[in-house]
């Protein structure tokens, strides 16, 4: 009987305490509604202490600082890329630039012959060149195509790169 006797007590006091509270913060803010505001615990935290330089003397511990030669650590240098590699990277971009370059002037030439313009060619026969029996338009898709093909390949070489280390300067 005195433990259930005790726990009587007890629990009647925390009821006596919550009502207690629950009245303070009633009379001290009416709600406006059951459920709570989302800004009301933004609004009970403490605000944040600003510290000024008269305040740096008094304070207790150690303080960081930016700019404290002290508490800095020395940077760590990442690894400088390979040369042999970025030379590499480089010749790879140049190759596939020049392949864009010339799909570039022959989608110029077959726009140009499909408008009935002359070709872009110094002579305009080309001896080493076959008839064609595709539409011109069916040529400039795959022309089209094909130079997507190679930008995709130069963005995933410079991707590569970059994830490497190489600077985009020293592949210029």
């Amino acid at each position: 009987m005195p433990r259930s006797l005790s726990f009587a007590i007890i629990l009647t006091f925390f009821a006596a305490f919550s009502a207690a509270a629950q009245s303070q913060d009633s009379s001290a803010a009416p709600p406006h509604s059951t459920s709570q505001d989302p800004a009301s615990p933004a609004e009970t935290k403490k605000p944040k202490k600003v510290w000024t330089n008269e305040d740096i003397p008094n304070a207790k511990g150690a303080i960081s600082v930016v700019g404290d030669t002290k508490n800095n650590s020395k940077p760590t240098a990442s690894k400088p890329a390979n040369a042999q590699y970025a030379a590499s990277v480089r010749k790879q971009l140049d190759k596939l630039q020049g392949q864009i370059a010339d799909i570039d002037k022959q989608l110029v030439d077959l726009k140009n012959f499909s408008a009935g313009e002359p070709s872009t060619t110094a002579s305009g026969v080309k001896l080493d060149k076959s008839y064609q029996r595709e539409p011109i338009e069916v040529q400039l898709r795959a022309l089209q195509d094909k130079k997507k093909d190679l930008e995709s390949k130069v963005d995933a070489l410079l991707d590569e790169a970059r994830k490497k280390g190489v600077d985009s300067s020293q592949l210029r």
